[in-house]
């Protein structure tokens, strides 16, 4: 008996939905290895090169191979180039930020606000219902976080008396 994609068993299907075990290919694996396999050897081949005398590379049958500062400079661009696309990156987030005083720091094309002919749409008649989904505005939530620009005043004014 199979089960279901979405069974209390297993509630989250798989997407993209994987393809019968007989069909799957084994060619990611294959490829896997032979990357992981090539890299080892590149590695190893860096290193003889950066740290084999010339008598012993030229011993191997190797007629040209680059200047052995390639072997300080190649590491040190890979660096620096990680580090410029972190700052590039952040600078990109930064750069996308609106200002502080933007309205889209507030609201936004997706804002759903209530039917206007619909009054007291946020306090809803029935204390014990629902109301509909919409979202607050921020004058509401600043009143219901810090009370009235009054309260606020007054209690900064007997605070500095």
């Amino acid at each position: 008996m199979s089960e279901d994609p979405t069974s209390p068993v297993s509630p989250l299907a798989s997407f993209p939905p994987e393809p019968p075990p007989e069909s799957r290919s084994r060619a990611p694996e294959f490829y896997g290895f032979a990357v992981l396999t090539s890299t080892y050897i590149l590695f190893c081949i860096y290193l003889l090169w950066a740290l084999l005398p010339d008598e012993y590379i030229i011993w191997l049958g190797v007629s040209w191979y680059p200047s052995r500062e390639w072997a300080v400079l190649l590491p040190a661009y890979s660096i620096v180039l990680v580090l410029l696309t972190y700052f590039t990156y952040f600078a990109l987030a930064i750069a996308g930020t609106p200002a502080f005083p933007d309205p889209s720091t507030i609201t936004d094309s997706k804002a759903h606000y209530p039917d206007s002919n619909v009054p007291n749409a946020y306090f809803p008649a029935n204390p014990e219902g629902i109301p509909d989904m919409c979202d607050i505005p921020i004058g509401i939530v600043n009143r219901a976080l810090y009370g009235s620009r009054e309260q606020y005043q007054c209690r900064q004014h007997t605070e500095t008396q």
